[in-house]
């Protein structure tokens, strides 16, 4: 497997005051897509447009699940992240795994990530209807109530309007293509500003959702 690193030094002095680490699966990876075309260096660029100063981390990797990502976060934890975007589950799903296992899983990612000092974003998922009624809305509900446990800020659903859009797809109908990673990129952009300008706390980001 595949981990994207990618980092921005986006402050004008040449360093970062702060760091966003995106967590994630292929579709943070940019699976398919130069590394620029996936949605968090789309999200470092807008964050260099506007003058933050933040280093941006893709640590996207392909294929991924929940059970992964706990297993590599302490190698994460190594950039001192001061918020991290969670956006996880997806391939548990794909494969019907356990979801009281995945739950537990995604609280201990940010169990772990609070403990370090970070501010999390925990990202929503969605499964097709073929998975069948039950299993596709315990998936949907674990998201929002892993969020409100913790109290960290919740982004409903990653793949909004990209989701079973073929035009915004790759021709596998999963993975957004270079338009569907741009529009990833405008929407989670303007839910995360208010958190990356110091308006307002993300543990506050989406608490109306919750």
């Amino acid at each position: 497997m595949r981990v994207i690193l990618l980092i921005f030094i986006l402050a004008a002095c040449g360093a970062a005051e702060r760091t966003v680490v995106f967590l994630g699966d292929s579709l943070t990876a940019g699976y398919g897509l130069a590394a620029q075309e996936a949605y968090p260096a789309l999200i470092g660029s807008k964050i260099t447009a506007d003058g933050l100063a933040w280093r941006v981390i893709n640590a996207g990797e392909s294929g991924d699940t929940t059970k992964g990502a706990l297993a590599r976060l302490d190698w994460l934890l190594r950039s001192k992240p001061d918020l991290v975007v969670v956006a996880l589950g997806g391939n548990d799903g794909l494969r019907g795994l356990d979801l009281a296992r995945s739950e537990a899983n995604l609280d201990a990612i940010i169990t772990k990530l609070r403990a370090a000092g970070a501010e999390v974003v925990l990202c929503g998922m969605l499964l097709p209807t073929n998975f069948g009624a039950d299993y596709t809305e315990r998936f949907a509900a674990m998201f929002p109530r892993i969020a409100a446990r913790h109290a960290v800020g919740f982004y409903p659903f990653l793949l909004a309007g990209v989701a079973a859009d073929p035009a915004l797809n790759q021709a596998d109908g999963i993975h957004p293509n270079v338009a569907g990673q741009t529009r990833i990129a405008e929407a989670l952009y303007a839910f995360l500003a208010p958190a990356l300008s110091g308006e307002q706390a993300a543990s506050a980001l989406g608490a109306a959702a919750k």
